[in-house]
């Protein structure tokens, strides 16, 4: 993996995150996890290149996103669509993961960095907000993806660094 400029990528955004989806990989502790996930966004907020990701409450992975300052957003080739699959399925909370899909973590990093991924994002947390009913404008938004009062929790991360294969 190296370091290239974020500023200088010609990457589709709706097509990587919508259509090839992400990992969302997080540390505390001795525990790492990842999760898949195909709802966010690339932009610039407050004078910085940032990630916009979205976790669910009920996600592990959550809880180790909460208790991190850094994520990782990783991006796989097409191959590995299996993987990213079992990756949204399966709970870290009750098997490892990253061991049973066969991804490698490169050392060196303090959270999940794979062998495996074409493009990693390192991000540090900046901001974090709970979707709520309330909020919604859009209240048929509710009924058709919080029927089960799953909310997401909304997180702004900065781009610290991009990593490419």
């Amino acid at each position: 993996m190296q370091k290239v400029d974020i500023t200088k990528m010609n990457e589709n955004v709706f097509t990587k995150i919508g259509k090839q989806w992400m990992l969302i990989g997080a540390t505390k502790g001795e525990k790492s996890n990842a999760m898949t996930a195909s709802w966010g966004g690339l932009g610039i907020m407050w004078g910085k290149e940032v990630a916009y990701i979205f976790i669910r409450d009920s996600r592990y992975t959550k809880e180790l996103v909460d208790g991190s300052d850094k994520i990782s957003v990783s991006f796989m080739p097409e191959d590995k669509k299996n993987v990213l699959a079992y990756m949204g399925k399966a709970s870290g909370r009750y098997e490892d993961k990253i061991t049973k899909s066969n991804l490698h973590m490169i050392e060196g990093y303090d959270i999940p960095v794979f062998e495996e991924s074409e493009l990693t994002l390192i991000c540090k947390k900046l901001y974090a907000q709970d979707m709520k009913a309330e909020c919604f404008i859009d209240e048929a938004q509710i009924e058709k993806w919080y029927g089960d009062n799953d909310y997401h929790t909304m997180y702004v991360v900065e781009i610290l660094e991009a990593l490419e294969k």
